[in-house]
């Protein structure tokens, strides 16, 4: 097995149009793509236009990049742009369908609120909580969250359950204050 090769090597690989290149970019930072873009609560179809607009921005950009050794992180920061994007659009057309249904507009403010104080909260959680929820919104199953956390597949039923208890808390915290 050959050692990985650094990201602005591969950067640049992919830049010369190296197959390879972008097949190990897609494996190294494509779980973390799609788990950034499923943590902004888009559902399966979105979350994969978001990381195929991200994908789609560094083939755009792929000479301009200012640190290829950061590119993993300029990803996930891209994704979660495209996910937001994609997000308020859905948010948009679902508050129009909303509205041309005539069920009540506050509901869906309030829905959407809710959404944004639930990921404000989650993101204020402590490793490894925050990561875990995270990972866990995506889908994943207990087997792909532990490996991506190096813990062992038991330990992540309770690790989430003393996390959702913390996000409880928080949650409920804030609604006292309010």
């Amino acid at each position: 097995m050959h050692e990985p090769r650094d990201p602005g090597e591969l950067l640049t690989a992919a830049a010369d149009d190296d197959r390879t290149a972008w097949d190990e970019l897609e494996s190294r930072f494509g779980p973390r793509m799609w788990a950034v873009a499923r943590a902004c609560g888009l559902n399966e179809t979105d979350a994969a236009d978001a990381v195929q607009g991200a994908w789609l921005r560094l083939l755009e950009h792929l000479h301009t990049i200012r640190d290829p050794s950061g590119v993993g992180a300029w990803l996930a920061t891209t994704t979660r742009r495209e996910a937001m994007l994609i997000a308020r659009k859905g948010q948009t057309l679902a508050l129009r369908v909303e509205i041309a249904s005539e069920p009540d507009p506050a509901a869906a403010v309030l829905e959407a609120d809710s959404s944004r104080l639930l990921w404000k909260t989650v993101s204020s959680l402590n490793e490894p909580c925050r990561t875990l929820l995270q990972l866990l919104a995506t889908d994943l199953g207990y087997q792909q969250v532990a490996l991506r956390l190096g813990v062992p597949i038991g330990s992540v039923g309770p690790t989430r359950t003393r996390c959702l208890e913390k996000l409880r808390t928080l949650i409920q915290l804030q609604e006292t204050v309010q």
